[in-house]
């Protein structure tokens, strides 16, 4: 796998040149280290010994990747979730900067005909990975997502953002029995995340990551008009940390869900794809010429593309972190200022060093 590992004080991010993901994270924190990244089990296999058809971004599944479009590419011919999620990048600029190290990257393909920069720094003694993704040029509109991805031993427990309610889609991800599994009704719709409905009646805690649940489900949270940031906080409960992703919701205005916890039994998921959850930020519906024509959550006041346009950039930024955590409780409040994010939890508060400018809450979007 062609590699390349940017560090900073305390930090440190590979990214798989091959298809853009992020293939490790480790942040050395309170004498501790920690990863907050999920790797796929099969990651590394020979190729022979995997599906023939599997997208590229499937066999180097890994940490987070950008998704252009979200899901199908069915405007402009593509695997699944684009050719940045399973195409070569190249390295335009990596080096040391004052305070850490800044990274830039170019996709060797066009989408829509814009050129495609990930930008990615950190920051000495910050546990967290500043991103930015910039399209110049191009013509039409375009979906985005992050796809991070994270994984746990004994499950965890979320909390998120104020969000205006959560939605599943009208199918499962599995709806065949002999091939995976479900647990969340579908399409189903909720205001109060604790209370989702389920597949056979009852309700269930969307904040709640159970190991013992197997199942396959995908479902968007719609972001509260509450002014500051978004993000989604995981109390990992066996790791003893907390992982963090954070965006700006006027950029990137829903969170998607994925629970993968051996909810899959055909190759090459045969049921160890075991304790994963996608928090996966964008501005999309579920493939790209649904996210450009009408869609459910246009009809919401959701944006779901970015345009583009000759001699136009478009860019949103995204942050990935984690901190040692006791006691197994996620953050109910999370405010940032003055290069501190504050963070409190029953009747506990802490502060670790951020970026507070970072996500540019309250400036103008284009698109």
């Amino acid at each position: 796998m062609d590699t390349i590992t940017i560090k900073a004080e305390g930090i440190s991010v590979s990214v798989d040149l091959a298809v853009g993901h992020l293939a490790d994270m480790v942040i050395d924190r309170d004498g501790r280290q920690l990863k907050p990244l999920h790797r796929a089990p099969w990651v590394g296999e020979p190729r022979a010994t995997l599906p023939q058809d599997l997208p590229e971004g499937t066999v180097h599944l890994s940490g987070d990747f950008l998704c252009a479009p979200f899901s199908r590419s069915d405007v402009e011919a593509a695997p699944l979730h684009g050719w940045p999620a399973n195409s070569a990048w190249d390295v335009v600029d990596s080096k040391a900067t004052v305070d850490g190290w800044r990274a830039v990257f170019r996709l060797q393909r066009k989408v829509m005909g814009a050129s495609v920069d990930k930008i990615l720094t950190l920051r000495d003694d910050h546990p967290f990975l500043y991103q930015e993704h910039v399209f110049t040029g191009g013509s039409g509109a375009i979906s985005v997502a992050h796809h991070p991805m994270t994984s746990m031993k004994d499950g965890g427990r979320l909390a998120f953002s104020p969000k205006r309610f959560a939605e599943t889609p009208a199918d499962p991800l599995e709806p065949d029995p002999s091939r995976g599994r479900f647990r969340l009704a579908y399409p189903a719709r909720s205001a109060d995340l604790a209370h989702f409905p389920a597949k056979d009646g009852g309700t269930m805690d969307l904040a709640d990551y159970r190991m013992d649940q197997k199942r396959e489900d995908f479902i968007t949270l719609v972001e509260a008009d509450h002014g500051g940031p978004g993000w989604t906080a995981l109390a990992r409960h066996a790791e003893a940390d907390l992982v963090l992703v954070l965006k700006n919701p006027a950029e990137l205005p829903i969170t998607m869900l994925w629970v993968s916890n051996g909810g899959r039994d055909y190759a090459p998921w045969n049921g160890r794809h075991i304790g994963v959850l996608g928090i996966e930020d964008g501005r999309t519906a579920v493939g790209h010429a649904a996210s450009i024509g009408d869609n459910w959550l246009k009809r919401e006041g959701v944006a779901t593309a970015f345009a583009l346009g000759e001699g136009r950039d478009v860019s949103f930024r995204h942050v990935i972190g984690a901190v040692p955590l006791s006691g197994g409780e996620p953050p109910r409040e999370l405010t940032m200022a003055d290069g501190r994010m504050r963070l409190a939890a029953g009747g506990s508060k802490w502060e670790v060093a951020f970026d507070s400018d970072f996500l540019r809450i309250g400036r103008p979007v284009a698109g």
